[in-house]
């Protein structure tokens, strides 16, 4: 066990390797036009999560040559979610319940002398003359991104009237020794522009620390969505179980985590702002050329053996999203089962592909759940998180949440447009393209596609005939199988034991039997397609 308590990202980089779930390329890597292309595959090229890893590229260049001695990781964070639960500290069934205590117990950190982070100091003439040009910082989109961006940051900010901390992701595009653009969205209610517009009221421009590398349990509550009160410091310690290591900046008056690989100090600009962009962002679309906050840098630290770490965001699935997907869900749930009190409810799902999670989800719930649990559900989740819930759809437990077909095979034949859809207008319009119509309010689509009434099981051979077949399959040596659910037939409630006995006769070789059966239940007072009724059902063979 690391003694203070946590891993350091240079630990955690090793127990990663050692669970083989890094990748070490030490070819000569072009960070401007190669190096996130190439990690880009392992998201886009048919690549199971369980089956991504990290990359630690040891030999970088640029786009002109120069050669970097300090090396960049990718995906060391959550390029799945195995590496996040190693990241956390915690087996993958326990990251729902440590972000719940988290939250709930945070613990606040512990200011201490010196850290790791600041054995290297470049400030005054060596920051203006090669600053953060010394950086190894990669293009995230090549073709669309106007220049090197930091991703993979953790931008701490501090309340000037409470001086409560506060830590979020904003990315950081480089466009001087001396100077990066900001960008922090204004209508999701992020803590940094809050604390900016305090700074502005005061006529002051606001102190940042852009932290690199950083514990892993630090890294992972950036891109949360807490409360504006909340110390992400403190609910890192709460992850961890004890107190997260800090030191004073160098020239900015806030603390930083001890153990950080990089630390950006700077100031914020509140009276200027400039051109920055394009850049592809997290919702997957290039966020064109805007008018964003600018960052003047007061000093660059960093560890002797430093590593840069990067994320690869954009289109969903990336890192970013399976960062936001393995904390959001659970507290989603959370919301319902323990805020809420609502019962039934098994899951809640954020569709990761394309979708960047925030826009379409769907909330699984045990069969005969009341229809006034389920509806409070879908508001729930809807209202939970201004940035999420375009689509919520509410589903069954044999509906598996993670299939797109199977969710719109319960949409196709559970819900009935007429009776099950609701429509929330004048939302936020969210993460994403600007929306011009409508004033820019977007809305939500609320759907209950749970079953209502009983209906005909699945049409699938049962699962015993399906189990034998597959053994069969293996015996012949075809190609293996990766089960798609549904791969079985099941009972939807509109079956009886007569009708077993029939399946079980066919199956047998006594189908005339059955001919025998249904000749003498003749009848000339019904129509063709006529339904029988539950008498002629019958309930026994």
């Amino acid at each position: 066990m690391i003694r203070r308590g946590y891993a350091d990202m240079r630990e955690h980089i090793d127990a990663l390797d050692n669970a083989g779930l890094l990748r070490r390329i030490d070819a000569p890597i072009n960070k401007d036009t190669e190096l996130h292309p190439l990690v880009r595959w392992q998201f886009r090229g048919g690549i199971r999560e369980s089956e991504r890893k990290a990359f630690l590229f040891e030999n970088v260049i640029d786009g002109i040559g120069r050669r970097y001695d300090m090396p960049v990781v990718v995906g060391a964070l959550a390029a799945s979610a195995q590496i996040y639960a190693i990241g956390m500290g915690v087996d993958l069934d326990q990251i729902g319940e440590t972000w719940r205590r988290a939250i709930s117990a945070p613990i606040p950190p512990v200011e201490i002398s010196s850290g790791r982070c600041q054995e290297i100091v470049i400030s005054g003439d060596e920051l203006t003359r090669r600053g953060l040009e010394c950086l190894p910082v990669p293009i995230s989109t090549p073709g669309y991104d106007s220049a090197p961006y930091l991703t993979a940051t953790n931008c701490i900010t501090r309340d000037p009237d409470s001086g409560i901390a506060n830590m979020g992701t904003y990315r950081c595009g480089l466009k001087s020794p001396t100077r990066m653009g900001l960008k922090m969205f204004v209508h999701m209610g992020q803590g940094g522009y809050a604390h900016w517009m305090k700074y502005r009221t005061r006529g002051e421009r606001m102190p940042i620390a852009v932290v690199l590398g950083p514990p892993p349990v630090v890294s992972y509550c950036g891109p949360q969505s807490l409360a504006m009160d909340v110390d992400e410091i403190a609910v890192a310690g709460g992850i961890a179980g004890v107190p997260i290591e800090m030191v004073r900046a160098k020239t900015v008056d806030l603390q930083v985590p001890a153990q950080a690989e990089i630390v950006i100090e700077g100031l914020v600009d509140t009276e200027f702002f400039e051109p920055e962009g394009p850049f592809g962002e997290s919702h997957g679309h290039i966020n064109l050329e805007e008018y964003n906050f600018i960052l003047d840098v007061t000093a660059i630290t960093h560890r002797v053996d430093a590593i840069l770490p990067s994320i690869i965001s954009q289109v969903t699935p990336s890192e970013s999203s399976v960062i936001k997907r393995v904390a959001y869900e659970p507290r989603f749930l959370g919301h319902l089962r323990d805020h809420l009190g609502i019962k039934g409810v098994n899951r809640v799902a954020l569709h990761e592909p394309l979708t960047n999670l925030r826009r379409v989800i769907a909330v699984q719930f045990v069969r005969d759940t009341p229809t006034t649990e389920i509806w409070r559900a879908l508001y729930g989740c809807a209202s939970f998180d201004s940035a999420c819930g375009k689509y919520v759809i509410a589903i069954n437990d044999d509906i598996d949440p993670d299939n797109s077909d199977a969710v719109m095979w319960a949409m196709a034949y559970r819900a009935n447009p007429g009776l099950d859809i609701e429509i929330l207008r004048h939302r936020g319009r969210g993460h994403g393209p600007v929306e011009t119509r409508g004033n820019g309010e977007d809305s939500a689509l609320l759907v209950d596609a749970t079953l209502k009434t009983d209906m005909a099981p699945v049409a699938l051979p049962t699962r015993d005939y399906m189990e034998h077949a597959k053994e069969l399959w293996e015996k012949l040596d075809l190609p293996a199988l990766s089960p798609e659910s549904p791969w079985h037939g099941y009972s939807l409630g509109d079956w009886s034991d007569e009708w077993d006995a029939l399946a079980l006769r066919a199956a047998q070789g006594g189908w005339r039997e059955n001919g025998e059966r249904s000749g003498q239940r003749r009848r000339s007072d019904v129509d063709p397609n006529a339904q029988l009724d539950q008498e002629a059902k019958g309930t026994t063979p």
